[in-house]
């Protein structure tokens, strides 16, 4: 594809960008920021990982790792902004999802361990860790507001922490997954997974495709899991004292 024929595609940029201004939705701005920064940001993330590619260097698919690991953490620690400590532990989720993910993988070779798969595969990784992450927090900041009375009378029955907000925890947990394994129940039914679409108009054989898009369904829902259940072990205890009384939620900035 060309610079040229790229351009052309600018037609699905502005047909949004119409509809918001006859409906009078207000969205114009936000996707003309949203077009620009994707231009910008997506062209030099490809010219660094032709040079990452070219120079096969470890040191350089670490630093692209940590970078996806703080981009996601910076963008996710908004919805978590109310919970103690919440930018570490969201560190410390992405690097354990990203390190035993990457661990299966190179450890039984299943992929080569290039830049070439490494990357890709851990921005699949990290940034569905981060919409995982997102919608767990979202909901269990929710659910710790709604259910802050019920929570409250289960301490002052003599419950301990993990007792009282254990409802508010699992729901959210599942509430969380439920996304990822209902969008893999009609996968190649009703939609064609990015990675094998593009390996297919590549021009790769079908068949492989599916092979390699099957290996990351199977990894995103280990993503999925793991994210969810640690990001949520990690934060209720802060949301509590050292005389198990549950502390007020902060209001986010």
């Amino acid at each position: 594809m060309s610079f040229l024929t790229l351009s052309l595609s600018l037609i699905f940029v502005l047909i949004p960008i119409l509809l918001s201004r006859t409906l009078n939705l207000g969205l114009e701005k936000d996707t003309i920021i949203a077009t620009v920064r994707s231009i910008i940001q997506l062209l030099a993330v490809g010219y660094i990982l032709t040079f990452v590619f070219e120079s096969e260097h470890y040191i350089y698919i670490i630093l692209m790792v940590l970078l996806m690991i703080g981009a996601a953490t910076q963008n996710a620690r908004k919805k978590g902004a109310s919970i103690q400590g919440i930018t570490w532990k969201l560190i410390s989720t992405f690097v354990f999802v990203e390190v035993l993910t990457q661990g299966i993988l190179l450890g039984f070779q299943i992929t080569p361990p290039t830049a070439q798969y490494i990357i890709p595969i851990s921005g699949m990784v990290v940034g569905n860790s981060m919409v995982l992450s997102i919608l767990f927090l979202n909901r269990f900041t929710s659910e710790i507001e709604a259910r802050q009375d019920e929570t409250e009378l289960i301490l002052s029955l003599g419950g301990t922490p993990k007792q009282a907000i254990h409802t508010s925890l699992i729901t959210s947990i599942k509430a969380s997954m439920i996304p990822t394994i209902e969008s893999q129940k009609t996968i190649g039914l009703v939609q064609l997974p990015g990675m094998m679409s593009g390996q297919i108009i590549a021009g790769a054989d079908p068949v492989q495709a599916v092979q390699f898009q099957l290996l990351i369904l199977f990894l995103l829902l280990t993503t999925a899991s793991v994210t969810s259940v640690m990001l949520g072990f990690l934060s209720y205890p802060t949301l509590f004292n050292k005389q198990m009384q549950m502390l007020k939620i902060r209001e986010e900035p």
